[in-house]
This record gives C-alpha cells, sequence and structure tokens, in this order.
C-alpha cells in the first residue's frame, strides 16, 4: 500500500491542486477514515477518504484523456450561466480537469487527466510546453505581419511582449502558429495589436500529443507511452 502525503494524493486523484487541497485540509473539508485530515499526514488507496462531503473513489490508474473542444462550449466544471459546459459532453468514470483552457467561440484539443500535479505541469508558463493552433483572421496575411508576430508582439493591455513564436501561412487569411505561453485571449490580442480580428481558431497540438482524427465532441484515451512522455516532459515521475 503505497502511501503519499495527503495534498498529493487529492491532486493526483483530480480533486484539486495540491494548494487548494491544503486549504481544503485547513478548512477541515477533508476526512480520513472518519477523521478530519490534517496537512503532511500519509494516506493510501485504501484509505476511505471524504472531501466537503463527497467520498473520493480511486483506483490508482492515471488517466489522460484527448478531447476536441467544440465552438460554443465553456471550458468550466460548473457555471450555472453557460449554455454548454465540458461536464455536458464528457461522461467519464474518473473525475478528470483539463490543463490550458480554450475560449467558448475557439475549438480544439485539450488534455485532461485525474492528475492534477500534471495538470498543473502542464499548465506552468515557465515549462515553455509548446501548443499549436490554426488560426483565420479577417485580413490577409503579409509577411510583415508573420516577421512581427513571430519575434514577440507588446500588448498593451496585459502591459507584456509574447515570447517568440514559429508562424507560418497556410491561406491568404489563414496561419499556423506555436505558442510556448499561455496569456489570456493571447492569440486573438496579438492580432488585435495589428487591427486583424480573429474569425476562427482551433488548437491541434499540445506537447507531443496532436488532435489526430477526433471529432467535435470526441476524445480518446492516450496509451501509456503517451502518458510516460507528458510525465517525463513535464520533469514529473509517472505513478504508474
Amino acid at each position: 500500500m503505497e502511501q503519499m502525503r495527503i495534498n498529493k494524493f487529492l491532486a493526483h486523484n483530480g480533486v484539486c491542486s495540491r494548494r487548494d487541497a491544503d486549504r481544503l485540509i485547513e478548512q477541515g473539508e477533508v476526512l480520513v477514515n472518519g477523521r478530519q485530515a490534517h496537512s503532511g499526514m500519509q494516506v493510501c488507496a485504501q484509505d476511505e477518504i471524504v472531501v466537503s462531503g463527497k467520498r473520493i473513489k480511486t483506483d490508482g490508474k492515471t488517466v489522460v484523456l484527448a478531447f476536441y473542444k467544440p465552438f460554443g462550449v465553456t471550458c468550466t466544471e460548473r457555471d450555472p450561466h453557460a449554455e454548454t459546459i465540458l461536464s455536458d459532453l464528457i461522461q467519464y468514470p474518473v473525475r478528470v480537469t483539463y490543463a490550458g483552457r480554450l475560449d467558448k467561440d475557439s475549438e480544439g484539443l485539450l488534455l485532461l487527466s485525474n492528475d492534477g500535479d500534471l495538470i498543473q505541469a502542464m499548465m506552468k508558463g515557465a515549462n515553455c510546453h509548446e501548443k499549436e493552433y490554426l488560426v483565420k483572421v479577417d485580413q490577409k496575411i503579409t509577411d510583415d505581419f508573420l516577421a512581427k508576430m513571430s519575434r514577440g508582439v507588446y500588448l498593451e493591455e496585459l502591459d507584456v511582449t509574447t515570447r517568440p513564436c514559429r508562424v507560418e501561412r497556410t491561406g491568404k487569411d489563414m496561419f499556423r502558429i506555436v505558442l510556448t505561453q499561455g496569456l489570456n485571449r493571447q492569440i486573438k490580442r496579438m492580432c488585435g495589436a495589428f487591427g486583424c480580428r480573429v474569425k476562427s481558431l482551433k488548437r491541434v497540438r499540445v506537447m507531443h500529443v496532436g488532435l489526430g482524427d477526433l471529432k467535435p465532441g470526441e476524445y480518446r484515451e492516450l496509451g501509456q507511452e503517451d502518458i510516460d512522455r507528458l510525465y517525463r516532459d513535464c520533469g514529473l515521475l509517472a505513478p504508474n
């Protein structure tokens, strides 16, 4: 019976991040075998763990899903005002959360997992993980536009200059872009800096995982080789 710290256990099973787990423990929202948990305690999969009145079920298996988020779906697990959310489309027996949101009016690849540590590592901007997008705008793509986008763009609203990136024309009004950061509405802001409006945006790759032949609303489970590579590229030890 492998043991680990309670906050890591909750993160690994997709309940929340370690930081949020620590906060829940401090608030008395976590019970282990009927007793209130305390920071730093060791637990294992055989323990009965209850968070905010809900028992956490685990089988110790790490799950990673590649999901095609359709246009019009809001990246959230709970939002009474959203017309369609992720949980409306993903009916999976293990609770999973997503790494890196997509706007409601964008579509494409989302990676989801029940390991909160992996989610956090994939989202951490300092790790410079690649994300690839196909973008269509309302103007003709020029060489000057491509050059300036690739060098980095100053975003006045955020007071930050984007990292250099790879940009390639794929049509008269379309381009492919590979980013290593995930600022809020980054591509739309970058295009807006040059007077362009994004008409469509699709994410087709996260790290080494591609969208493949998934159709909107579909998902596939990643195999162990892909999962191990994600952990390795994130600097984490694969649990399986």
